[in-house]
């Protein structure tokens, strides 16, 4: 059985199992995904699941259902700096706030249950959609790496984006997180 990291209103969070793969490969090349990140094979995930102690890959599944409906991967769980890294942050089922509450899951599993002290991401400069999403849940803009991805032969740029413990605790007090 796969442990839960997090649970909210409609989705939970858990550490992904074996059974995920194909599910985790085919939201990373789905075209309409493909276009935001950088996927990785199928060695990778193997070794992430089965080994990963600094990372881990993370299913976002509805409660009810156990219906797979996202996924990302975690970096940074050993840093001394209490630091994570979202990345390949994916919802499956656009349009239903799924992906505000995964991102409010992550935050309560990062600094209420880890106790850690930031956590940051970053995302192509002109993925408006998620840009927006992360911002809306309290996600500053920390910098903007020029030219630092080639995708199909053209230069993209990264846009940092990161959170405080602090930050997170001051929007818990106002009742913006779970």
């Amino acid at each position: 059985m796969a442990e839960i990291l997090h649970k909210g209103k409609r989705l939970q969070i858990r550490k992904a199992t074996m059974d995920d793969l194909d599910f985790i490969l085919k939201l990373e090349y789905d075209p309409e995904n493909l276009k935001f990140i950088v996927p990785f094979d199928r060695d990778v995930h193997t070794k992430i699941i089965e080994e990963g102690k600094a990372s881990m890959d993370v299913i976002v599944e509805e409660i009810e259902t156990k219906e797979p409906v996202g996924y990302l991967l975690i970096n940074g769980l050993t840093t001394p700096a209490k630091e994570l890294e979202w990345t390949h942050v994916i919802i499956a089922k656009k349009g239903m706030g799924y992906g505000h509450e995964a991102m409010k899951l992550l935050k309560a599993w990062g600094f209420d249950d880890l106790k850690f002290h930031r956590a940051w991401l970053d995302c192509k400069d002109y993925n408006a959609r998620a840009l927006h999403l992360y911002e809306s849940e309290g996600l500053q803009r920390e910098g903007l790496i020029r030219e630092t991805i080639l995708t199909n032969g053209v230069y993209e740029n990264l846009v940092i984006l990161g959170i405080l413990d602090r930050e997170y605790q001051e929007r818990k007090a106002k009742g913006l997180e779970l």
